[in-house]
């Protein structure tokens, strides 16, 4: 019997019925104007755009599409609610924020559902992951409003005015609140972008501004495409600009606000190098790579998409994180079972498709899970390479999707010079048993979060950002008010 047939039997043996979400809860509206001074308004120009599920290409809403008119409409707006929003005590913003992170709490099931739907990642990863996130990062910085004192000692921190926020797709209600969190702490306003293909899940966060009682246009929201974000980087009343996003747009804002008086944080695309050593737990390491690559369908800017596997364990590695990925469902996003959803977009299927067909042309050895795929949708089955050197595209550049690149090692000086040997340095993941080991590649892994013998874990308390081409700057903990102040 081979090595398929039996994963194939044992599929047969432990099949899973299907549990879907139910949608019944959720209220998403046909159509969804710009959020600009606290009231939902229709664009100067009348135009809107489509959003749909990834999963099944149903429209699921018409969304506005925000000009350089609208965007100078929310800076003005932001810019008047500053005057009052900077004056209010700490305690009093830390009561809106506060409140803001409960009623998300109160909907996350809605929230949940529309993040699976309109981004096409798995419901459990929404459910138990993106959404209480986000109330978590409103809860602590809610605490931090009242006490910038503590923050920064014997140093008087004052608010910037208005902060210029664009967002990525994989992310959409986590990001906003990393990004309109720490801003209202400290004082500012927002005027915020969420990525076109996922729009959704922020004009809820719009309705839940609302709900709270927030003052009008400490936080607008504007839906849009490339031009929408170009107009915001480079309107004159922004203060300070932050983006979550590619590299090559990254290195287009800074260029852009160059010579200008605005602050900056950038984090950008990774390639993070997930290295076993043969002291590790092996099982436990296993379940660490698939997390590291196949969450999210790889749609992470951290994700450990290069596995280093030290020499003498590789064999047995490989082999076991084979048949893990056999166990992996594929399908419906708003299935509970599900543990790969669909590709955000056909742009971004396209790009993934692309690099493993890069893979194969350069000699890699490709594996690839055997998987129902459905005939709708943008979908990728997970999938990894071996016999892959440093020089190879897929080990050089993002892909973002679940391919993942593996190579092995013999020394810790030969696994630091490899993992280091890249353009990023936002993420790395490090499994052995000992402590002396991680601590000191800790310290020569040029990255900005290093896990040890785990990965992809966050919490609101820990700073997350990258080095060289991933960006710089710092989002969540203490690190993240930084940003938004000036003293």
């Amino acid at each position: 019997m081979t090595k398929t047939t039996e994963n194939e039997v044992f599929k047969a043996a432990w099949s899973y019925d299907a549990a879907p979400e139910s949608t019944e809860h959720i209220q998403i509206k046909e159509k969804y104007d710009l959020f600009i001074n606290g009231k939902f308004v229709a664009p100067e120009k009348g135009k809107y755009f489509k959003t749909i599920n990834p999963a099944s290409h149903e429209l699921l809403s018409s969304v506005a599409e925000a000009t350089a008119e609208d965007v100078d409409k929310a800076v003005t707006s932001a810019g008047k609610a500053f005057k009052k929003w900077s004056a209010l005590s700490g305690k009093e913003r830390g009561k809106y924020i506060f409140r803001i992170a409960r009623l998300i709490q109160e909907r996350s099931r809605e929230f949940a559902v529309i993040e699976s739907l309109d981004g096409g990642k798995p419901i459990r990863e929404s459910r138990d992951i993106d959404i209480p996130l986000a109330a978590n990062h409103f809860f602590y910085y809610a605490g931090w409003a009242d006490k910038l004192s503590y923050a920064f000692p014997n140093r008087k921190a004052k608010p910037l005015g208005v902060a210029g926020q664009i967002i990525p797709w994989n992310f959409p209600l986590l990001m906003a609140a990393w990004k309109i969190a720490p801003a209202l702490a400290t004082g500012n306003t927002v005027v915020l972008k969420p990525a076109e293909t996922t729009p959704l899940t922020a004009l809820k966060l719009a309705e839940v501004i609302q709900e709270s009682g927030l003052p009008e246009g400490v936080v607008n929201i504007l839906t849009g495409a490339g031009e929408t974000g170009a107009a915001i980087v480079n309107h004159t009343e922004i203060d300070k600009i932050a983006f979550t996003g590619s590299t090559a747009v990254g290195k287009y804002i800074q260029k852009a606000i160059a010579g200008t008086s605005k602050k900056l944080t950038l984090e950008l695309g990774g390639k993070g190098a997930n290295i076993i050593f043969d002291d590790a737990a092996i099982d436990q390491a296993v379940e660490g790579i698939i997390n590291a690559i196949f969450f999210n369908q790889g749609h992470v800017c951290c994700a450990g998409s290069r596995l280093f596997v030290q020499e003498s364990v590789a064999k047995d590695v490989i082999k076991k994180l084979k048949n893990r990925m056999n166990t992996l469902i594929l399908g419906d996003p708003l299935d509970k079972n599900t543990d790969i959803g669909a590709v955000n977009s056909e742009k971004q299927l396209n790009t993934i498709e692309n690099y493993i067909k890069i893979g194969l042309e350069e000699g890699g050895e490709i594996y690839q899970v055997k998987c129902d795929i459905p005939s709708k949708g943008n979908w990728c089955a997970p999938t990894l390479f071996v016999n892959v050197s440093q020089s190879h595209r897929i080990v050089q550049e993002e892909i973002f999707g679940p391919v993942l690149a593996i190579q092995t090692f013999r020394t810790i000086d030969e696994v630091i010079e490899k993992a280091n040997n890249t353009p990023f340095g936002l993420s790395a993941g490090v499994w052995t048993e000992k402590g002396s080991k991680i601590f000191y590649l800790s310290q020569k892994l040029k990255a900005g979060v290093v896990w040890a013998n785990t990965y992809n874990k966050f919490d609101a308390t820990s700073p997350f950002g990258g080095y060289k081409e991933s960006g710089f700057g710092r989002e969540g903990g203490l690190h993240g008010l930084k940003p938004y102040v000036k003293f």
